[in-house]
């Protein structure tokens, strides 16, 4: 049977959010998976290939994964909220994807921004069984709404990270209680410039043991 893709049109705070909706390749979905995009005024969208890549790799791990477009980007209604409609947009997107799969456990992951977005969810959302901060930037000092946090956090992470270095990252994740695990990708830059595939692996070996 091939796998479930649906496109959807969520009604979110500001208006219609597009949104993507895909199960696993490979028999029943065992958790689901909302992954939110990198910063909307910068290309950020969905389709990115390391927003892509985290999706797929998810779903290699038997979720169900829904990715979704901020407010004003693509088809989604609206306009660009420095943030905070960002974060609504998301818990609206997570709503609506534990009201799909009730029984399912709930993971959020996100890139760039979105992992500032995902963390920020997580913060506050204890039932969460798991987030995944790729590419978390540095460069952004307050970071007040990390703790206090109860779900499990993975950050994983470019060598060459033009917006947090290997020490910046090291320094930030270690402060954290819990601590969350952390990953280095060898990559070129921010995007996991020739070195997908490797980032790929990372998020499948660290979504195997969600359950």
């Amino acid at each position: 049977m091939p796998r479930r893709i649906e496109t959807h049109r969520i009604a979110g705070p500001a208006g219609a959010l597009e949104a993507l909706l895909e199960e696993p390749e490979n028999g029943e979905p065992r958790f689901a998976a909302l992954v939110c995009h990198p910063h909307p005024q910068h290309g950020g969208t969905m389709h990115k290939k390391v927003v892509y890549r985290l999706a797929r790799g998810l779903r290699t791990c038997g979720a169900v994964v829904l990715r979704f477009n901020y407010r004003g980007v693509n088809l989604s209604e609206g306009e660009y909220d420095h943030g905070v409609g960002e974060t609504e947009d998301a818990r609206t997107c997570l709503h609506w994807l534990s009201e799909r799969y009730s029984a399912l456990p709930l993971v959020i992951a996100g890139f760039s921004f979105g992992s500032r977005i995902s963390l920020r969810i997580a913060s506050q959302r204890p039932d969460l069984r798991h987030c995944i901060a790729v590419g978390f930037p540095a460069v952004y000092k307050d970071r007040s709404y990390l703790e206090p946090c109860t779900v499990p956090r993975t950050f994983i992470h470019s060598t060459n990270d033009q917006f947090g270095s290997v020490e910046e990252l090291t320094a930030i994740v270690n402060e954290l209680s819990g601590p969350p695990q952390l990953h280095f990708v060898p990559a070129s830059d921010h995007f996991f410039a020739d070195a997908l595939d490797a980032y790929e692996q990372r998020v499948i070996e660290c979504s195997a043991a969600v359950s």
